[in-house]
């Protein structure tokens, strides 16, 4: 299968494994639903609707295609069926239909199920909330059904001990008589206060009906204000959505000419812009009939290539100083885009389908046969025109959808590599016609080698006419254009050097019959006049897709580049979206008129700049010039030798070849871009331009993912008298903080650099944590079976050896351990051995020779769930060595982020975490000097080294859950 349906058949697979996977019975809508709300698929709903529309677009587009396909396939095949033709030729067209049919069910279900997997998705967010709201409101209702038995269960109690109180009679008759004096007093009181409460609620019903007789006026006059408000807010919508000033903007949005052109100042920028727009309508004519050459199409295409482009940007552009159509940049020329047309070209329309006699492209003597050139530049025409209208549909559809954005990942090194592999691979294009070597037109992989095996083969056929005119050209030109370079303060207007040199060949050729008598190569018939319009072949939109879509970015990404340049220069603003707009447009109407892609190259700002041009309208006169060459002046072109303009193309080459001695500077600078733009111009030129472009910014992309995974890292010290931090390697100054060691990490933390953040780690503070702990373990066992033996005893200065005793029971670190002995002893037994102390015991233990770790997060902008998971295992891996790990420089998303993963728990706070590094160093020093030095635990150590009995010891570790596989194995082993 071709690549456009290689790629739907690979995306209707992969939407069957999405809704498959959302069909799963034992995943809930909830699950679904919680899966749904994690922050990454939240960013990625912006771009939601604008890529399902997008890919709606496309699969229409491919289904549209191949139902044209089967339609067409199979009339032919019933025609072909019926008048009983040749076997094999039968079966070729059976073939076609089979395929066509194929591509019709692939697209037909890949749409079908694009849709249905945005309403799956819907369904199950729905379905999620309705689920969700059944179980607050089933909450709801259970917690009200036990507080109402709550209530009763009351009820019943307080009935029954008030009817054992009512059982119960009073005996005594002084009772009595209390409580009924008691009962006078308090009825004559209730007197009072019913007198008093009846006076009250009186007064109450009137300040009530007069409260609500005030409610009613306010409520009655805001009724009355709500609604003027709305009659005004209306009237005012009305009037602002019809106004003439509201539609004038929509219109000055989509047509930026009636922005700019009401506030041209004639008097001081016409003259400027008439000198700008003629010098640079001169030579647009010439490059236009250059750089159809490289198109591979007849050379009065390039000229209206230089035409239509520059009339439809000029009522559609935004930036005053580029051009599109096939003009020169400021650096030299520009003609990339004119090259990858030529090379879709010559893939789809080899010269060898058009032999005269139908047989292979050599005869069977070794000698090459006719080609019926003139079927062939119209298939050429026909494949160029149809790919610049392609591109253009291309580019109006991303400036609809917005997605200016795209061109950010072809950065400057990729972009200056991939220029010099196209200069070279316009360098040998060029070369063939300079020498007038007949070649056979290769395309693909390695075509510029065979291309040049090719012209040294035939290097003796080389025209002596037209070699020594290009020669002369790139000599002169090269000459003059260094002088316009050096003297442009001075020379108002650059000497046209490219235009007085095609003047004097032509006048040359034509004199000298250089045709007629030196068999030299020249320009031929140009017509006058304009070809009608014609529309595009639409079969052909499969077969060029993918080459349409990177030249549409390419030719954005030149123009956007270079005009964001010259726009901030001259202080002006440039609408990336709406320039993605008029390229499309202008490729979409140049396509129409049989064009090449208009976008070749997208600058007049040498000439414009150089003569004062500062408007548009040295666009629209440059076109003019144009215009007079194809009505009027196209035949005086016709005697021109083509080495000529391939001598100016190569000439203009220089500004582009230059580009590598960037290379140094960036090596010096940075060496992942210098290695960026070496990869993209060596796999441009190997490759070809469209594979060489897509390998460059794939390794460009590995690039950034392993400096993210690798990223820059360094112990850092405190500058003396300050409270700044360095690293310690760069800076010689600089004092770490004594028993302190501080760790910068510069980079996102997730799964694929964590193991580069332990080792780092690792190498900060000298001593693996996990393996410290292990070797203690082992020496605390040995301790205390030399205590039970009576061998050692513990003072308040540490743990030492019975004097005369024979340490007949020490052992070796490498003898295998007793499976019998003592439980991993306590934390509290830790704290009386000093480790960085040779011990009683030959262990080989690691020396610890800090108390407190710092992390500096001031680089760190996001982690993930594993790099969560790892910190709060390192900082559980150091506080058992009695290490404290602290953290500073935190942004509030990353404390924000640890919340939602709880990372927060007894033994991880939140006081472990500075406003800076500076904060948390002083705050170890505060802690260090006013800590507690009593020992709390000697006696238990004394009760141990009494006790016949082992005494029972805690494990200090960590759920299992937070612990990696290799500690979790060194735990077993050491238990």
């Amino acid at each position: 299968m071709t690549f456009q349906w290689t790629a739907a058949a690979t995306f209707l697979y992969g939407e069957i494994g999405v809704l498959l996977v959302l069909c799963l019975p034992f995943i809930s809508p909830l699950r679904w639903q919680k899966i749904f709300m994690i922050p990454l698929w939240s960013k990625m709903a912006v771009f939601w609707n604008k890529m399902f529309l997008t890919i709606i677009v496309l699969l229409i587009v491919l289904f549209i295609d191949a139902v044209r396909e089967v339609r067409k396939y199979s009339a032919v095949h019933v025609m072909e069926k019926a008048v009983n033709v040749n076997a094999n030729a039968f079966d070729h067209i059976q073939m076609k239909l089979f395929r066509s049919q194929r591509n019709l069910y692939i697209s037909g279900f890949s749409l079908f199920l694009w849709l249905v997997l945005r309403r799956t998705v819907t369904l199950l967010t729905q379905l999620a909330k309705g689920m969700a709201s059944h179980a607050a409101l089933e909450t709801q209702v259970n917690d009200a059904t036990e507080a109402a038995k709550k209530y009763m269960s009351e009820n019943e109690r307080l009935q029954e001990a008030l009817s054992e109180k009512g059982s119960d009679k009073e005996s005594s008759e002084v009772t009595d008589e209390k409580l009924k004096k008691e009962v006078e007093r308090l009825k004559a009181e209730l007197q009072k206060t019913s007198n008093a409460l009846h006076k009250a609620n009186h007064e109450v019903i009137v300040v009530k009906k007069q409260s609500e007789g005030l409610k009613r006026e306010y409520d009655h006059l805001m009724k009355e204000y709500e609604r003027l408000q709305k009659s005004l807010n209306e009237a005012e919508n009305k009037k602002e959505l019809c106004s003439r000033k509201r539609a004038f903007h929509i219109t000055k949005s989509f047509l930026p000419i009636l922005e700019w052109l009401p506030s041209y100042r004639v008097k001081e920028w016409l003259i400027n812009d008439i000198i700008s727009g003629v010098s640079t309508g001169l030579v647009a004519t010439l490059q236009g009939l250059a750089y159809a050459l490289l198109a591979y199409v007849p050379v009065e295409y390039g000229l209206y290539s230089a035409f239509f482009p520059i009339l439809t940007y000029f009522f559609l552009g935004t930036s005053r100083h580029i051009s599109v159509g096939p003009h020169i940049k400021a650096m030299g020329p520009f003609p990339v885009v004119s090259l990858m047309v030529g090379s879709v070209v010559l893939s789809m329309a080899p010269d060898d389908n058009f032999l005269i006699d139908g047989s292979n492209a050599t005869g069977t003597n070794g000698t090459e046969t006719l080609i019926d050139t003139t079927a062939r530049d119209a298939q050429r025409v026909l494949i160029a025109s149809t790919l610049t209208f392609l591109v253009g549909i291309l580019q109006v559809a991303f400036g609809v959808l917005r997605i200016g954005f795209i061109v950010r990942y072809l950065a400057d090194p990729l972009v200056g590599g991939f220029t010099t592999a196209a200069a070279f691979q316009v360098l040998v294009s060029q070369l063939k016609i300079l020498l007038n070597v007949s070649t056979a037109n290769y395309n693909g992989v390695l075509s510029i080698i065979y291309t040049l095996i090719e012209i040294f083969q035939r290097i003796g056929t080389t025209n002596i006419a037209d070699l020594i005119a290009g020669l002369i050209t790139i000599v002169v030109c090269v000459v003059v254009k260094e002088i316009n370079d050096r003297f442009k303060h001075k020379i108002r207007i650059p000497i046209p050097i490219e235009v007085i040199v095609t003047i004097i060949a032509t006048g040359i050729s034509y004199a000298a019959d250089l045709e007629g008598k030196y068999n030299a190569g020249i320009v031929g018939s140009v017509p006058s006049g304009f070809l009608p319009p014609e529309a595009p072949d639409v079969s052909l939109f499969s077969q060029m897709i993918a080459s349409s879509f990177s030249i549409a970015i390419v030719a954005y990404a030149i123009a956007v580049s270079v005009g964001q340049v010259y726009a901030t220069k001259y202080d002006y603003a440039i609408n990336g979206n709406q320039e993605f707009l008029a390229f499309g447009i202008s490729n979409i109407f140049a396509g129409a008129f049989s064009c090449f892609v208009a976008t070749t190259a997208l600058s007049r700002t040498a000439v414009q700049e150089s003569t004062g041009g500062k408007t548009q309208v040295a666009g629209i006169i440059s076109a003019g010039i144009v215009l007079i060459v194809i009505v009027a002046l196209g035949k005086l072109l016709e005697p021109l030798q083509k080495s000529v303009l391939a001598a100016v193309v190569i000439a203009n080459l220089k500004g582009m070849f230059m580009q590598v001695f960037d290379v140094p500077r960036l090596w010096r600078q940075n060496k992942v871009d210098a290695m960026i733009w070496v990869f993209t111009c060596v796999a441009s030129i190997i490759l070809g331009l469209d594979l060489g472009l897509l390998a460059g910014l794939l390794f460009g992309l590995l690039t950034v993912v392993l400096r993210v995974q690798f990223p820059s890292w360094g112990g850092f010290g405190n500058i003396p008298g300050t409270d700044i931090y360095k690293k310690v390697k760069n800076y010689k100054n600089v004092i770490e903080p004594e028993g302190v060691k501080i760790l910068r990490f510069s980079s996102p933390i997730f799964y694929a650099n964590i193991d580069g953040l332990k080792s780092s780690l690792k190498s900060t503070v000298g001593f693996d944590a996990v393996k410290v702990y292990n070797k203690r373990l082992k020496a605390l066992r040995k301790i205390q079976k030399l205590i039970k033996k009576g061998k050692l005893k513990a003072t308040k200065n540490g743990i030492i050896s019975e004097p005369g005793i024979n340490n007949e029971a020490f052992t070796t670190d490498e003898e295998p351990e007793d499976n019998e002995d003592l439980q991993v002893p306590t934390k509290e037994v830790e704290i009386q051995v000093d480790w960085n102390s040779e011990l009683p015991v030959k262990v080989n233990v690691p020396k610890v020779p800090i108390h407190s770790f710092i992390f500096d997060f001031g680089a760190v902008t996001f982690l993930d769930i594993v790099a969560v998971r790892s910190i709060k295992t390192i900082i559980r891996e150091f506080e058992r060595i009695d290490v404290r790990v602290y953290f500073a420089s935190c942004q509030d998303n990353l404390i924000s982020q640890l919340e939602r993963s709880a990372f927060f728990d007894d033994t991880v706070r939140k006081d472990m975490f500075f406003l800076t590094v500076h904060d948390a160093v002083l705050y170890i020093r505060n802690r260090m000097t006013y800590s507690d030095k009593q020992d709390p635990i000697f006696e238990k150590i004394s009760l141990m080294q009494e006790s016949k009995e082992p005494i029972e010891f805690t494990e200090t570790s960590q759920p299992e859950d937070q612990l990696d596989v290799q500690e979790e194995a060194m735990l077993r082993l050491a238990s």
